[in-house]
């Protein structure tokens, strides 16, 4: 399982990326009820054995394990990480994980960059390499950072020097957040066009977030809030609509809302793997029917979105040992890639496939229809259809039976020596 670190600079960077945490335990916990840390939460977090050794180094009762963030908080002002430490999420992040100054680069780009970057590069370097260590295979790193105060614009592309120079191999995802209009920051603009060159030469993929774009849509949400028509477009109880309103009245702008917005991008980037092991789970089936425990005579994916081949190659590889394939068709893949996105997804994926967990619907359905059939229930409203007969239920029923035999045949091959296998004569 790939794993990402979090690198959080500036004031916007950590109050981001506090937003991401939070959100981040909220979905798993949703998803994850029986609280297992599974590979989807190893995303982003690894699992501290916190138990105390005691005499003759046996292990004392105690709090087994707690969950940490896989990330590096930096800022060269110590309050927005302090109300980190002293909020509910204190517990998720590792104090020795944490760099912090009390002057602030006072809104200069320049500042962050030459000074502080000079000043703190071994130490930032120390803790990023901690945090890889912890990585059983590191996949990239994400850089959350402003672009029009001094920090994160300045510190926050140094870094990506930084990290292309120690850890070449390992991608580097940057989400920037860009001044509006109205900044109250009047070297915002140096600051912005100081940091887009660093970033052009050294980040593999840049998320550009508009402040002003993100203030828009905050607005128009209250406004759906308070008049009450929020439709289909945004949940009443989404973390966004639940905030805008309340925040608005205590500040100028609903900071807390919109970065809960960017929180939201963040970590829609990373649910894909869930994603394939929802496609093949009991839950996410358009039947009522458990694949995963039947065989399998074939499967094709349909995956639109933001969706490499290298990442269905890589989910095909991690769920093949948990699926049961007929002994004939180990390989009974296919897959098919576009790159449209439905509307309002990143991703999408549909599973198509051939399973023997199909026969008990069938069952039922067969029993459904003899139970009518022996009533001759309804009978006569599609026997007095010209050209339709009594026989064509029989016929149907039979064709039916047949099929549920094909099935129970195929079934009973697990075991069965591989040219000993029937084939099944009807593909559906």
């Amino acid at each position: 399982m790939t794993q990402s670190v979090v690198v959080q600079v500036g004031q916007c960077g950590n109050q981001i990326g506090c937003c991401f945490w939070d959100l981040a335990l909220r979905e798993h916990a949703a998803v994850n009820q029986s609280g297992i840390y599974d590979e989807a939460i190893s995303s982003f977090f690894r699992n501290v054995d916190t138990r105390v050794v005691g005499d003759g180094g046996n292990i004392a009762k105690g709090k087994i394990c707690s969950l940490k963030a896989r990330a590096v908080l930096i800022d060269m002002e110590e309050g927005v990480v302090n109300e980190i430490l002293q909020g509910p999420l204190r517990d998720v992040f590792d104090s020795k994980q944490l760099i912090t100054d009390i002057s602030g680069s006072g809104n200069n780009w320049a500042v962050g960059y030459k000074v502080f970057g000079s000043l703190y590069r071994e130490q930032i370097l120390e803790k990023l390499r901690k945090a890889a260590e912890h990585c059983d295979c590191l996949q990239c790193f994400f850089i959350i950072h402003s672009m029009g105060g001094g920090t994160g614009s300045g510190l926050g592309t140094f870094l990506l020097k930084v990290l292309e120079d120690e850890f070449p191999e390992v991608y580097r995802f940057v989400t920037s957040v860009y001044p509006s209009g109205e900044d109250d920051v009047v070297t915002s603009p140096y600051n912005s066009i100081l940091a887009m060159k660093e970033l052009t030469e050294h980040a593999d993929c840049v998320l550009p977030i508009d402040n002003q774009s993100l203030f828009d849509i905050i607005s128009k949400i209250d406004r759906m809030v308070n008049s009450g028509k929020l439709g289909t477009m945004v949940k009443p109880k989404s973390l966004v609509t639940s905030s805008a309103g309340s925040v608005k009245k205590r500040r100028k702008k609903p900071f807390d809302a919109m970065n809960n917005i960017v929180a939201n991008l963040l970590l829609n980037l990373t649910r894909l793997d869930q994603m394939f092991s929802d496609a093949f789970s009991k839950d996410h089936q358009l039947i009522q029917a458990d694949p995963k425990h039947s065989l399998y005579l074939a499967c094709a994916l349909m995956v639109r979105g933001n969706v490499q081949i290298s990442d269905l190659r890589r989910n095909i590889e991690r769920l093949k040992p948990s699926l049961q394939f007929v002994s004939w068709n180990q390989e009974g893949w296919k897959t098919s890639l576009c790159s449209v996105a439905p509307v309002g997804h990143s991703h999408s994926l549909l599973a198509l496939a051939n399973n023997t967990c199909v026969k008990p619907t069938f069952m039922e359905l067969r029993e459904r229809f003899i139970r009518l059939y022996k009533k001759k229930a309804h009978l006569h409203h599609y026997l007095q259809v010209e050209g339709m007969e009594e026989s064509c239920f029989t016929e149907a029923v039979s064709s039916l039976s047949e099929l549920i035999q094909e099935y129970n045949q195929l079934d009973a091959t697990k075991s069965m020596p591989v040219q000993d296998l029937p084939r099944l004569s009807i593909a559906m």
